[in-house]
């Protein structure tokens, strides 16, 4: 069977839905779904006023990513939902393993549903000290799991700069959620969603890609810079932003029409590169 799967809503898949719910013991409130911010995962509320959180992997790709959340549950000091049970079952007539998560209910909605921000979500002073505090407590965790390494980010930033941009290399490194866009932080309660991207990153990595997804915002993204200061402020704190203006301008070129972050990115770019210059 031909699975487009990448995107799920443009799959039918009412037979793995029933799955969960008889593996789980509970009913998907359907009519309430989520999808992640490009499609390839899906969650619902329960009627055990859980949350069930679905994702898939090829079945010749299932890997040590795959027990991210399970692994997740162990950390401590972070402000996120706690994971119940999971389920993971083999599909062969998609050639794909689906696993359901079922986590407990966080009634505080995503701040932007996009990842992106377009308005100030008007965000409280204990909202940043519990979202500082959570990154803080999960940089200090020791980890064998990798979301973003020295490789794959120097092959990024001199795709766009080329290689005679700034030094690349890293110096410090923490463990880090690796998805941190507004979609995965609730408000007005603080909590991280969606822990299955997390490992070692630069320092202020999940810092730095909060604020790219907040560059169409200023007062925000200049919040951000405050807040985390120490570390984005640091070299390596300065290449994960400047990672981030890179993809931002590589995904930019490959597209119909430029987003919203492409402006702000560019320019964002420009000081980056001036002030990694000045630190060699």
């Amino acid at each position: 069977m031909d699975f487009d799967g990448y995107n799920l809503r443009t799959q039918d898949i009412a037979d793995v839905l029933a799955t969960a719910e008889k593996a789980l013991a509970v009913r998907l409130i359907r009519q309430e779904s989520s999808y992640g911010t490009q499609g390839a995962t899906i969650g619902f509320p329960s009627s055990d006023n859980t949350w069930v959180h679905l994702t898939w992997r090829r079945s010749t790709v299932v890997d040590g990513g795959w027990v991210s959340v399970e692994f997740a549950s162990a950390l401590t000091g972070v402000r996120k939902p706690a994971l119940l049970r999971s389920h993971r079952w083999c599909d062969a007539r998609r050639d794909v393993v689906w696993r359901a998560d079922e986590s407990e209910l966080v009634q505080a909605a995503a701040v932007a549903g996009t990842g992106v921000l377009t308005d100030d979500p008007g965000l409280s002073d204990e909202w940043w000290d519990d979202l500082r505090n959570s990154l803080g407590h999960l940089a200090k965790h020791e980890t064998r799991r990798v979301v973003m390494g020295q490789e794959h980010l120097g092959k990024r930033i001199a795709e766009v700069f080329g290689a005679s941009g700034a030094d690349t290399t890293i110096t410090e490194w923490v463990t880090a959620h690796g998805d941190m866009h507004w979609g995965n932080v609730t408000a007005p309660q603080c909590y991280i969603l969606d822990w299955e991207s997390w490992g070692v990153a630069p320092r202020g990595y999940d810092a730095a890609i909060l604020w790219g997804h907040s560059l169409p915002v200023p007062g925000v993204a200049n919040r951000i810079q405050r807040e985390f200061a120490a570390d984005l402020s640091s070299r390596s704190g300065r290449l994960a932003q400047l990672l981030f203006c890179s993809n931002v301008i590589r995904l930019a070129k490959k597209g119909p029409t430029p987003g919203p972050l492409v402006e702000p990115a560019t320019t964002a770019a420009a000081r980056l590169l001036e002030e990694l210059t000045s630190l060699a």
